[in-house]
């Protein structure tokens, strides 16, 4: 006889656990969801190492916030920019590959330019969307979007003059934006704040109406002639993408699934406009002024980010995209005792530390120790092998082809993980090095960039053609070792060569880098690395 207790008591138990099991995988998929740390980027614009308090103890620019995230995080004392000026750097951080293997082998993009990055490239954005990551970019892009045409017959100037726009349709929609690249949500300007066309793009499209024509021809304060919109005012738009990016904390601390913010300030670049509260704050000079504004914005976001709760699983990284520019006025910085290179030579543009190494912080509550310190040379086209590692996505072999993760150096334990042994960088001009543990070897004469010895200038060519540097004991580049060292010069050449010709520094299938740049010219920067490369297709 069928025991029908039993049986009811079995399907009860039975329901039972088919009911709470339905009802818990959601919570349980929900808190592996909240492991994935939010990741906030924020890269300043010509930045230099020696200007932020933390690296520079002789410093006499104050910035608390900054210094503040440091003492709660990493700091990274030999941090690099890939390039030593903006787009390609861009390029590098988003795509963790060096940009002189894109189209773009020297300089940089207009605001006007096309995309440089093809909307099949993976980006940090993409990568992190396989994870279910939100994704918003608010700032300075600086590498290319595709505007609408009047005439599209007609493509005109590059975008250096004020003419070069007239064939723009700013009603039109823009197309091969940052939302085409991994990013939800996407707002800001085309290029450097001193580039036209002035406008905001959200989006892909732009916010408000292009009404009228600016320029500012100020010491400090200069921007390009062109195109303006009503709602695009110079001196706010850092605080207008602190705003923005603040707003965007807002909303995600309501959502639980983790996001990515890369804010890219177009600041302390020129045009140099701190607001009229920041004026004459620094008693040095508006640059200055200008940083400590910077630095003030950074502490009301990272106060928002605590308010919010989101603090605890959130990784803050802070850095620049390449060294001070001389615009800052050195030489008053200097009668203050300030130096924004600190002990480096070069700034901005340059091959030499100046120009490429940069402040790098890293804050992540729970897994960064307070107040720790790396030495370990990276770059910043780290980033993606970073978030792959973070989100648990695998590269292929045509992604990240120069990124080393660097969670290892986050715990002083894995620090000789680290993966990466070479770094090279590159100048205004095109111009390489290689850095090797503490030799660094330069193929060019001089800075390759805006410091002297400069590319073309009268004694140039007397110069010894490649530079060799033992950073260690010369961190000011002055004692050029080649003629000492024939052999360490010949091996990292070498070592230079076969990251050209394999289209990569990471293990994995060769891939190709582009042969040409924008301007259709040979690739003449490799000539003295491998002299055989312009001659095949």
């Amino acid at each position: 006889m069928v025991d029908l207790r039993n049986m009811f008591k079995y399907a009860f138990t039975l329901v039972f656990v088919m009911v709470v099991g339905c009802k818990e995988q959601p919570d349980e998929i929900a808190v592996q969801g909240a492991k994935l740390p939010n990741i906030i980027y924020i890269l300043a614009d010509d930045l230099g190492y020696g200007d932020i308090g933390a690296f520079n103890p002789e410093g006499k620019i104050k910035t608390p916030h900054i210094d503040g995230l440091a003492s709660q995080g990493m700091r990274f004392t030999d941090a690099h920019s890939p390039s030593a000026v903006c787009t390609p750097t861009r390029y590098g951080i988003l795509t963790g590959r060096y940009s002189w293997r894109s189209p773009l082998k020297n300089g940089v993009l207009t605001g006007k330019s096309e995309a440089l990055i093809p909307n099949e490239r993976t980006t940090v954005a993409s990568l992190l969307k396989r994870k279910g990551y939100r994704t918003a970019f608010i700032g300075k892009w600086h590498l290319g979007w595709n505007w609408a045409l009047k005439d599209t017959t007609e493509v005109g100037g590059e975008g250096w003059n004020a003419e070069d726009f007239e064939n723009i349709d700013f009603k039109g929609p823009v197309e091969n934006t940052p939302n085409d690249l991994g990013f939800d949500y996407a707002y800001g300007h085309s290029g450097s704040l001193d580039m036209a066309p002035y406008v905001y793009v959200e989006n892909g499209r732009i916010t408000a109406e292009v009404d009228r024509v600016t320029e500012d021809t100020g010491k400090y304060t200069w921007w390009r002639k062109g195109p303006t919109a009503s709602d695009f005012v110079h001196e706010q738009v850092t605080p207008h993408f602190f705003e923005k990016s603040i707003d965007y904390l807002n909303e995600a601390s309501k959502e639980p699934s983790p996001f990515f913010m890369y804010l890219a300030l177009p600041s302390p670049h020129t045009p140099i406009l701190p607001t009229e509260e920041w004026l004459g704050k620094s008693g040095i000079n508006p640059y200055a002024d200008f940083v400590m504004m910077v630095d003030d914005y950074v502490g009301q976001l990272l106060k928002v980010l605590k308010e919010k709760g989101l603090e605890e699983n959130t990784m803050v990284v802070f850095t620049s995209d390449n060294g001070c520019s001389p615009q800052a006025d050195f030489e008053i910085l200097a009668e203050k005792g300030h130096h924004p290179s600190y002990i480096y030579r070069g700034h901005k543009a340059d091959i030499y530390e100046g120009g490429h190494r940069v402040p790098f912080i890293v804050k992540w509550p729970g897994k960064v120790a307070a107040n720790s310190i790396s030495e370990a040379t990276i770059c910043q086209t780290d980033l993606m092998a970073t978030c792959a590692e973070i989100a648990k996505v695998g590269l292929d072999d045509d992604e990240a082809e120069d990124s080393f993760s660097i969670l290892p150096l986050l715990n002083e334990d894995t620090a000789s993980e680290y993966g990466r042994k070479a770094t090279v960088h590159h100048s205004i001009n095109g111009s390489f090095a290689v850095r090797q543990g503490d030799y660094k070897l330069i193929f060019c004469p001089g800075s390759g960039g805006w410091s002297d010895p400069k590319p073309n200038s009268i004694g140039i060519d007397a110069l010894p053609a490649v530079q060799l540097f033992n950073l260690s004991k010369d961190p000011g580049e002055e004692e050029n070792l080649y003629a000492e060292y024939p052999e360490k010069v010949k091996e990292m050449k070498t070592l230079m060569a076969s990251y050209i010709e394999n289209g990569r520094t990471t293990a994995g299938t060769k891939q190709q880098n582009a042969p040409l740049n924008l301007q259709g010219k040979p690739w003449t920067q490799i000539l003295s690395i491998i002299p055989e490369q312009n001659k095949r297709p």
